[in-house]
């Protein structure tokens, strides 16, 4: 009798859904709202800091309980180590071509590194995440001491290094707009949290000096970091211009520079935010949309398609202008599987959202006519994009959604977080090999 076995995908989305389920009960039981807090706002809540989103329906400051947010804390923590953890040690194996299911199966013998050892390096991605939030908080402590508090600090620095965005605020981090410190702490952690644990690591070791380090730094941690780059330093002066033409900005040069930058770096899934951003221009929010759809990058606590996807799709289209056949990204070539895992990451996660802001449309007022509605579908697009990328930014109309609305948003977030590839990979392993081929015909395109 053949014996299927459970892949090693289905365990990351199984731990995801349980945890949910769990986290909406207990943030039922943590309410203090009037009437009880209803399911489907638990629900959303709980899929919101499990996928570390930060959208919500209800003030978190003011309907919770202390435990609950001491609940809200344990599921962006959960969420956030959950998803680093197991992104970390595929983003560690793909750099040494060694797969997934063999390297759970076989064990060490096919790393071809003795120095790796699996517990290790999942104990001391552990201890580097638990010293950042720690070292975040008390920086956090000591600018606010009054304001955030012991648990306030922690609380922020938690959800800032998860790109969670859940805030005890509920104009989140608008009143520290102009500080520097705040800023530049929440904005660190952010982008620390958004890089992942191994990028870190190389980082770490290069500066120790250490055999490995003086390698230098890694193919992909270079990708990495040179894209994140790019899109955050470009994302923030696009903002700059487009807020000085008659945004929210209010400050001088130097602190609209300042909230430009910290809202670029927000975009890449993190869901602070220092100014209003349903009052930002449709330029800055289409800005922020691009921003938040390529998310982080790969083996992090940030959403998206990633920035290595951003890459290849760049080089992809470059090749075919330059009518190339290869498609080389920062000197190395990428091979065909990578180049449909990223097509077929863009088409679902394009479709993803596409839907989702028609079902948002169809929803929330499908049958009013356009000049009643007018404008609110880059409301819904936005939101549908913050939801899918888990970033947790929002224009001001999460709460008012109805409850179909919200359970859209709900299953966007869980689809986001666990990654349209991460989705197809478990159900094409419980699929049967196709033992044919079909003839194959060029047709017209274009």
């Amino acid at each position: 009798m053949r014996r299927r076995y459970l892949s090693p995908f289905v365990l990351p989305v199984a731990a995801f859904a349980v945890a949910i389920l769990a986290g909406a009960v207990l943030l039922r039981e943590t309410s203090v709202l009037p009437g009880g807090l209803p399911w489907v706002d638990a629900l959303f809540t709980a899929t919101s800091a499990v996928c570390v989103t930060g959208l919500a329906t209800v003030d978190t400051a003011s309907a919770f309980s202390r435990e609950g947010h001491w609940v809200l804390l344990g599921l962006i923590q959960l969420g956030g180590l959950g998803i680093m953890t197991y992104s970390s040690l595929v983003f560690y194996l793909w750099r040494r071509r060694v797969s997934l299911t063999d390297r759970l199966a076989v064990g060490q013998a096919l790393l071809h590194d003795p120095s790796f050892h699996l517990g290790n390096f999942l104990v001391r991605m552990v201890r580097m995440v638990l010293f950042l939030e720690l070292f975040g908080a008390l920086w956090i402590y000591a600018l606010e001491p009054d304001v955030m508090g012991v648990f306030g600090a922690l609380f922020h620095a938690v959800s800032a290094f998860c790109n969670a965005g859940f805030s005890l605020f509920p104009d989140s981090l608008v009143r520290w707009q102009h500080s520097w410190g705040m800023n530049a702490v929440i904005m660190l952690l952010i982008t620390l949290g958004g890089v992942g644990f191994a990028v870190i690591d190389e980082c770490l070791m290069l500066l120790r000096g250490t055999d490995l380090g003086a390698r230098g730094l890694s193919y992909p941690a270079k990708l990495v970091l040179s894209t994140s780059a790019i899109l955050t330093f470009g994302g923030a002066l696009f903002i700059f211009l487009s807020e000085m033409g008659g945004g929210t900005q209010n400050g001088t040069l130097a602190q609209t520079a300042l909230t430009s930058l910290f809202q670029s770096v927000t975009c890449r899934t993190a869901g602070f935010n220092t100014l209003d951003t349903g009052h930002m221009t449709n330029v800055s929010l289409m800005i922020m949309v691009f921003l938040m759809f390529i998310g982080g990058s790969p083996g992090s606590c940030a959403g998206g398609i990633k920035t290595t996807a951003l890459r290849i799709i760049w080089s992809f289209m470059g090749a075919q202008f330059r009518g190339r056949s290869q498609v080389v990204v920062a000197g190395r070539a990428v091979n065909p599987q990578n180049m449909n895992k990223t097509f077929a990451l863009l088409i679902t996660a394009t479709g993803s959202v596409l839907f989702a802001t028609l079902l948002l449309t169809m929803t929330e007022g499908g049958d009013m006519p356009h000049p009643m509605v007018r404008g609110q579908l880059m409301d819904y697009l936005f939101e549908a994009v913050s939801a899918f990328a888990t970033v947790g930014l929002s224009t001001g109309v999460t709460p008012s959604l109805s409850v179909t609305g919200k359970l859209c948003l709900t299953v966007l977030m869980f689809v986001g977080r666990i990654g349209p590839i991460w989705l197809l990979t478990t159900l094409q392993q419980m699929q049967s090999d196709v033992r044919y081929r079909w003839p194959e015909s060029d047709m017209p395109i274009g």
